[in-house]
């Protein structure tokens, strides 16, 4: 889905009190999302995703009552128009400064106390989005790399099935890092709420701890990170296995924009050679 689509859609979804054309596009991946007056909406890629929707709405209401800072839905329902869906956000003020660590540290603790909301949260499907992402990239990469990230998922999902948690399982936002948490005037909240999982609360902390190793995110900020949590994943046996799992989604997640992108498809290769290669210090860059 490009951007004009996404307009065509959001047009059709008649949700804003001005014309789609004037909506300024704040981001284009898995959803496109608009801004718009004190709205924000977002297009989801594809019908698939609609389920997804539907949950993050009733996560953002459930957080909301539990008094946990998070984006807000303005409309509680999720629409399906001309097969993608659509959400309806209330805008976040400006932000008053980048997030950092500790603020992701401090709202994943809130989170991370919270027990099962009345509704059924999916366990982190971490691996669950490779077939599509690999599908969508299709004969922009090499067959043999896609195999290798098929056999590495699978791997890696049978392993993870096998970990013995240190922390109480229980809700996870699932993609935890800083991008994840704006922060206004009245303070740190939480955003792009659709990951959000009932898994091992150690999905959470393993996002940071790849951040640490694969993107070149600061040894200082990462400790910063740790103290306001209280615990570093690293010391947690099963930390190994949970980092393997995210560096194959990682790579896979890229791949799904090489057939229209050619640094995605330069990037997916870095990933996916130094995987082959075992090598661990290969930088990573977000995509």
């Amino acid at each position: 889905m490009d951007e004009a689509r996404a307009r065509d859609v959001l047009a059709a979804a008649d949700v804003l009190p001005g014309p789609a054309r004037d909506a300024r596009l704040l981001a284009l991946g898995e959803n496109a999302v608009f801004a718009a007056g004190d709205l924000v909406v977002k297009v989801g890629r594809d019908a698939e995703l609609l389920d997804r929707a539907r949950r993050e709405l009733e996560v953002a209401v459930w957080l909301a009552e539990a008094g946990v800072p998070a984006v807000r839905a303005a409309d509680p329902k999720a629409r399906l128009v001309e097969g993608h869906p659509v959400t309806v956000w209330h805008r976040l003020s400006d932000s008053v400064r980048p997030a950092e660590p500790r603020d992701l540290a401090e709202l994943l603790r809130l989170v991370h106390a919270l027990p099962s909301p009345s509704f059924e949260l999916p366990p982190r499907e971490l691996l669950g989005g490779v077939e599509r992402w690999l599908r969508l990239a299709g004969d922009a990469i090499d067959p043999a790399d896609a195999a290798y990230l098929r056999e590495r998922r699978d791997g890696f999902a049978a392993a993870a099935a096998a970990l013995t948690p240190h922390l109480p399982p229980g809700p996870i936002h699932g993609d935890a890092l800083p991008r994840n948490v704006h922060v206004g005037p009245d303070g740190p909240v939480l955003v792009d709420l659709e990951t959000f999982s009932a898994d091992l609360r150690e999905h959470d902390l393993v996002v940071m701890a790849l951040s640490r190793d694969r993107y070149a995110f600061p040894a200082r900020a990462y400790d910063s990170f740790t103290e306001a949590y209280g615990w570093d994943v690293r010391e947690w046996d099963g930390c190994g296995v949970l980092r393997g799992a995210r560096e194959t989604a990682s790579c896979a997640w890229v791949a799904q924009h090489a057939p229209s992108n050619p640094e995605a498809l330069v990037e997916f290769e870095r990933r996916v050679g130094s995987l082959r290669d075992g090598d661990e210090t290969v930088r990573w860059f977000p995509f």
